[in-house]
């Protein structure tokens, strides 16, 4: 038995073989062709130039039709079947909140374009990962809102997190409300494991909400926190300040980002702090998240088979009737 595309495989694919004595045949009628019709020489063939008739010119393709009917009735004797398949997944997904900085620093250039899309690039290959987990988005800068809430449509998502735009809030860096926002989301999750990934390049500057009392919040209801912090060292071109139209003026100035700070949250709720400071190293740490935070997933597939040779024979006989037709009305010939 042997597979054709994802659905459709054939149970007696041997019988394939027969298509080898085409060219055979093929060859047989060629010389028959020539004994049957004698040759006629002449010294030009001015005079019938364009003479042969639309009826000689089908009758050509007489052969044709009956090797295309040969080749359907070998396919319908290879017997092939159309594999109907279902999936029964049992998984112990593990719910997932990101939550990511939008300050106007994320358009810092030391990443390729700028920080910001090179996160959200990052994080939506993440989610392709994903598969069987909920997963939510929260965004924050001067305060903190959420994004997306736990959802598995991880396309829903990515729409979301594709048109994350600096700007739109209120610039500063609310660590402790960023957090605490995402965290609010897995208070009442009944998930074995529950994952916060805090994304900033800065240190908390605004918000009302301390990180370190979110850390304890995570801590309490069982949220683990892996914080990462993105940014290169030295100086980056950053945005200084905001033209009255609302574009960026860009300056040299020196990356800051709290580490210590992370550092903190992650060990307080047995996470993990990362440092990012290009664009392949953020690939590797969440390419390391994916690895710790493993899903458990026990697929079942069930298979149910449905014969699919009928229209190979239909068409074949269609073909063979096709062909005696034409043979012996229309393009009857006389020995």
């Amino acid at each position: 038995m042997i597979g054709f595309s994802d659905n459709i495989q054939f149970v007696n694919p041997e019988f394939f073989l027969l298509l080898l004595l085409l060219p055979l045949v093929g060859y047989w009628y060629l010389r028959r062709r020539k004994q049957h019709y004698g040759t006629l020489r002449m010294p030009s063939l001015e005079s019938v130039r364009g003479m042969r008739s639309w009826r000689g010119r089908l009758r050509a393709a007489l052969p044709i039709l009956r090797a295309a009917a040969f080749i359907a009735l070998v396919v319908a004797m290879a017997r092939p079947q159309e594999v109907l398949k279902e999936e029964e997944v049992d998984a112990e997904g593990i719910d997932i909140m990101m939550a990511i900085d939008l300050s106007s620093s994320m358009l810092a250039q030391d990443f390729k374009p700028d920080r910001l899309e090179v996160s959200k690039r990052v994080a939506a290959e993440f989610i392709d990962k994903r598969r069987y987990d909920r997963i939510g988005l929260a965004v924050f800068a001067g305060e903190a809102f959420t994004q997306c809430p736990l959802t598995t449509d991880h396309r829903v998502l990515k729409e979301f997190l594709s048109k994350l735009e600096c700007g739109a809030l209120e610039d500063g860096t609310a660590i402790g409300m960023g957090l605490a926002t995402a965290v609010h989301h897995l208070e009442e999750s009944e998930a074995k494991s529950k994952v916060v990934i805090l994304l900033t390049d800065g240190v908390n500057n605004a918000g009302y909400i301390n990180p370190m009392m979110a850390a304890q919040i995570a801590q309490k209801v069982g949220v683990k926190v892996y914080t990462i912090g993105v940014g290169s060292t030295g100086d980056a071109l950053t945005p200084v300040s905001r033209r009255s139209d609302g574009r960026y003026i860009f300056g040299l100035a020196r990356v800051e980002i709290d580490e210590e700070l992370l550092r903190n949250i992650a060990e307080m709720t047995n996470g993990e702090y990362y440092r990012a400071t290009s664009a392949e190293s953020l690939e590797r740490i969440y390419d390391k998240i994916d690895q710790l935070e493993k899903t458990r997933v026990e697929v079942t597939v069930f298979k149910r088979y449905s014969e699919a040779f009928h229209p190979f024979v239909f068409w074949a006989l269609v073909l063979l009737l096709l062909e005696a037709l034409l043979r012996y009305t229309v393009l009857r010939t006389i020995p």
